[in-house]
């Protein structure tokens, strides 16, 4: 039997969310949604893992701190040690609070651009990367339910057809893969 892709298609977020809610208490696993805005609430009841984009983050703004540490002590005190404004240059420690600033601009300049890229290749979402949406009417107002026949092993093709139907569904699309 070839496994088949139910792409199930909605007018509405509630009534998406109100047919992910019956389908998974029946014991439907479903792979993926696609909706042009976040549906709250959503998640937990499919089974999407909490992000660790934060910890990504982190890391980023981390780096872009210790980034500007150096920067600045590389910049006043090493490189090019003038005296601006009556402060000593002999160490990093002496001028710190003057670096305050840019080590904080820097340091959420490096967190916010390492999150965004992270979150555009972590998504496929980056120009030039293949779209893996379903319909493009997503983007606009429809929402999609994927679920595949493969992760939901105890149901046949047409008892996931009859469940699903069962659902206040706008369209149905059933493709084999």
């Amino acid at each position: 039997m070839a496994n088949k892709v139910f792409h199930v298609m909605y007018d509405d977020d509630q009534k998406l969310l109100d047919s992910a809610r019956a389908l998974v208490a029946q014991g439907i696993r479903v792979k993926d949604v696609f909706s042009p805005f976040p549906i709250h609430g959503l998640d937990p009841v499919i089974g999407v893992k909490r992000t660790r984009l934060a910890i990504a983050s982190f890391m980023y703004a981390t780096t872009g701190t210790l980034l500007s540490i150096i920067g600045t002590w590389y910049f006043m005190v090493s490189d090019w040690d003038w005296n601006i404004g009556g402060k000593p240059n002999f160490s990093w420690i002496e001028n710190a609070p003057a670096f305050v600033p840019v080590m904080f601009e820097f340091s959420v300049f490096c967190g916010a651009h390492g999150m965004a890229i992270t979150y555009l290749l972590r998504n496929g979402t980056l120009p030039g990367m293949p779209a893996s949406n379903p319909d493009p009417r997503t983007t606009d107002d429809k929402f999609v339910m994927e679920i595949v026949t493969d992760q939901n092993a105890g149901f046949s093709v047409s008892d996931l057809e009859e469940k699903i139907r069962a659902t206040d569904v706008y369209e149905l699309s059933i493709k084999e893969y």
